[in-house]
């Protein structure tokens, strides 16, 4: 068990150490933006993981806290002053906001059985786009506006940093929740709701709990991603962002942490590269097509995401190694006897 755990740990200072090292050995500005936007989606994807993975709530209408995030920092940002006072203020409201929306709306949809659900929260999400589309002195409409972001982070490279950092830290915030008493629950509402009714648990307040801290963390990552474009407009909140939540957590392997995060990985990066072919190859111009037929090849042959699948090829593997040493131990075990 020690080892196991050592091997965690110097596995997860490893790659921070890589994180950390890159972008000083190599100035490439694509690949920082790139590694910026993939940390700020892996913030996303491991909210949605809580939801998915661990209390087994699917939502179609996670977009909406990312938007919320987006559209607070961006409009005070732009309205009140661009200073790093007011991105932290920005970030926190967003987050307050994000968590009350959450908590009203799981109260009221939370009581439904999944798919009702998830139809809910999709109407939600789309009266919020609504209200963005609308509310044109404030947002702009489709058309969206920039903004000013801090002259902290005028410099990708610290902004890369600021976001890795965040990173790590929601990375570990999430750990321990999940790892509580509180999260051990949620695992339980996943497995059998009716079961953990009968042992005298409120499950309905545990989900809220779950959609609550969820929400607050899309709206935190919606606040990034704002400020690593400085532009914001309706896309935020649009589906699209909601799916690929899901297809991240789903490929990289739902109940991880670091399953959305390496989901995340594969997805922005891949969207990157057959975005790069469209430009040298006129096949690519569709990438979308191709995108999905990587979907569905990943949902094919790894069904329970990267992680998910490389723990069962681990346990099969450890199950061969015991009997083998069991077939091996016996002969010399009767030879004791004799």
């Amino acid at each position: 068990m020690n080892n196991k755990i050592s091997l965690r740990y110097i596995a997860f200072f490893l790659l921070l150490a890589i994180f950390i090292v890159l972008p000083l050995i190599n100035d490439s500005r694509t690949l920082l933006i790139l590694l910026t936007q993939i940390f700020i989606f892996g913030i996303l994807a491991m909210s949605y993981d809580i939801l998915l993975g661990y209390t087994g709530i699917v939502s179609f209408g996670h977009a909406m806290f990312f938007g919320i995030g987006a559209y607070t920092t961006a409009v005070m940002l732009k309205q009140i002053d661009n200073t790093l006072l007011i991105f932290v203020l920005s970030i926190v409201t967003g987050m307050v906001l994000a968590g009350f929306i959450s908590f009203l709306v799981g109260l009221l949809t939370l009581r439904l059985k999944s798919h009702f659900f998830a139809m809910l929260t999709l109407a939600f999400s789309g009266l919020f786009l609504v209200l963005a589309e609308k509310w044109r002195s404030v947002t702009y409409g489709n058309d969206g506006f920039t903004f000013r972001a801090p002259d902290m982070f005028r410099d990708r490279m610290t902004f890369y940093f600021f976001v890795l950092a965040s990173l790590v830290l929601i990375f570990l915030a999430l750990y321990r929740f999940v790892n509580s008493p509180t999260g051990r629950i949620l695992i339980a509402v996943r497995e059998n709701e009716q079961r953990t009714k009968s042992l005298g648990f409120n499950t309905l307040h545990y989900k809220v709990i779950a959609s609550v801290v969820a929400g607050i963390v899309a709206s935190f990552a919606g606040s990034l991603y704002a400020v690593s474009l400085r532009f914001v407009n309706t896309s935020v909140m649009a589906m699209d962002i909601t799916l690929d939540a899901l297809l991240m957590t789903i490929i990289g392997g739902v109940g991880t942490l670091v399953g959305p995060l390496l989901g995340a990985t594969v997805i922005e990066y891949a969207q990157h590269a057959l975005s790069g072919l469209a430009r040298d190859y006129p096949i690519f111009e569709r990438w979308i097509i191709f995108f999905g037929i990587l979907y569905i090849l990943a949902v094919i042959f790894f069904p329970k995401g990267i992680i998910g699948s490389l723990k069962l090829l681990f346990w099969k593997w450890r199950r061969k190694l015991k009997q083998k040493k069991a077939t091996v131990a016996l002969p010399q075990e009767k030879e004791r006897f004799e």
